[in-house]
């Protein structure tokens, strides 16, 4: 199978990440890709109906703590 993303390919790309970052760092390195990919969805979706201004002021509004 050739090109780019061969299986090959790919496990020679991830063992040159684990070497350059270790297995420590990779989890960490994971949860920001993760949290980067899952943001620029939202910032998708939220281009096209308008639900991040939503989001932004759902954000914004103080909480009010009881006292029980």
């Amino acid at each position: 199978m050739e090109g780019l993303l061969s299986p090959t390919h790919l496990v020679f790309i991830l063992l040159i990440v684990l070497i350059l970052f270790g297995p420590g760092k990779l989890p960490e390195l994971g949860k920001g890709l993760g949290k980067g990919i899952r943001e620029f969805k939202d910032a998708m979706r939220g281009g096209m109906d308008g639900s991040s201004d939503k989001k932004a002021e759902e954000d914004r509004k103080p909480v009010d703590d009881k006292k029980s």
